[in-house]
């Protein structure tokens, strides 16, 4: 029978800070599940409770299990960076050297490029800010000049957002390929350009996260989805997969609408798809409710990822494997808005195991593709 191997990415989901984490402007109370677990009056998660994720640590609301016929354990991030890009690559087995560049404002060789390639006659913006605010204060701005708002964070991004119903979507899509062109050949070294539409919903400027599209660094070398193609393994990307890795070593992809959309996805694919990898990655934890320290709708994303955890395991074969993981921590309950710089969970089920295993706290994330390459090669 093939095997096969579904891992789950739920974003941001980190469980307690980095050793270095006051480094990337953290202290040592982050804890993404611990605090917002404590801030909502505890997690209700009974199917991932039975896979051991009370197991990997003190959750209010989530009992440990005897036999959860699991591994489970936690996994540091030896990459020098705390975003998603460094997070997913590292978990495919590519461990950056070097962090990506981060910026407070872009200089004006960068800024006039981009006006002059791209011809959108000006741009607004150019610092660090919360997306949700800086369309709110920018708006009335954009819509007398239609030139784009650009903006960063604590992030390796460059972010362009735009009025949809006044700037077509494909122009907005232009000018973010315009902008991953010059970065690259002007070596800023900046992790993803990130496109955010929005329109205005009830007089207010409301992002359209199911038009988000995110241009990517191309990994420096090769990851394990391209170890996978090589010897003839099949890779699904869902979600933004794709966009993370670039397309390397993607063999088929398929785009979501948010967590349910993904959910739902994620769940015919276990039903019918011949992938050897499905390689799934749940954004609403960390795009709509981390970065908008928002713990209760973060606690709801997580509750509704654990009640698609039945079907998951119904839907799965004997021999396949169920990785539930994360790249790096959004802490709701934590000032700012930024990424937290945290370890992340990891549980690994199959029908096939009979016992469990409590792999303690790994290195890095590259155990995840070090489990799928001895699952599957």
């Amino acid at each position: 029978m093939k095997k096969r191997a579904i891992v789950i990415v739920i974003d941001s989901m980190g469980c307690g800070a980095m050793a270095d984490s006051e480094e990337f402007g953290d202290d040592s109370s982050v804890n993404t599940i611990k605090n917002l677990a404590d801030a909502t009056g505890g997690l209700n998660v009974p199917n991932l409770e039975k896979i051991g994720f009370g197991n990997i640590l003190n959750i209010k609301g989530v009992k440990k299990v005897n036999n959860p016929n699991s591994k489970y354990g936690i996994l540091k991030m030896k990459s020098k960076g705390k975003d998603t890009t460094t997070g997913h690559w590292e978990l495919m087995g590519l461990v950056l050297d070097k962090p990506f560049r981060t910026y407070k404002e872009f200089d004006d060789r960068l800024i006039k490029s981009f006006i002059k390639d791209t011809n959108c006659g000006g741009i607004l913006g150019n610092y660090p800010a919360s997306g949700t605010k800086i369309i709110e204060e920018l708006n009335a701005e954009h819509q007398k000049t239609k030139y784009p708002i650009i903006y960063t964070s604590a992030d390796s991004v460059f972010q362009v957002a735009a009025d949809i119903d006044l700037i077509p979507i494909e122009t907005l899509y232009e000018w973010c390929k315009t902008a991953r062109k010059l970065l690259d050949e002007l070596n800023y070294g900046i992790s993803r350009v990130i496109a955010r539409p929005y329109r205005i919903i009830d007089s207010k400027p409301t992002r359209i996260g199911a038009l988000r599209h995110d241009y990517s660094l191309k990994p420096p070398k090769d990851t394990l989805l391209d170890e996978l193609v090589k010897n003839n393994k099949k890779v699904l990307g869902i979600g933004k997969i794709y966009d993370i890795f670039t397309g390397s070593g993607v063999s088929e992809k398929i785009l979501t609408k948010g967590n349910t959309d993904g959910l739902n996805k994620t769940l015919e694919a276990i039903k019918e798809s011949d992938c050897d990898l499905i390689f799934v990655n749940l954004v609403d934890t960390d795009m709509l409710y981390g970065h908008r320290r928002d713990p209760f709708g973060y606690k709801k994303a997580i509750e509704e990822i654990d009640s698609f955890i039945p079907n998951f395991l119904k839907a799965m074969k004997k021999d396949d494997i169920l990785i539930i993981t994360a790249d790096h921590g959004c802490d709701p309950t934590y000032k700012g808005t930024d990424h937290t710089r945290e370890k992340v969970p990891f549980i690994e089920f199959s029908k096939s195991y009979t016992e469990s295993e409590n792999i303690g706290t790994k290195e890095n994330l590259c155990f995840v593709s070090d489990e799928i390459r001895k699952h599957l090669l």
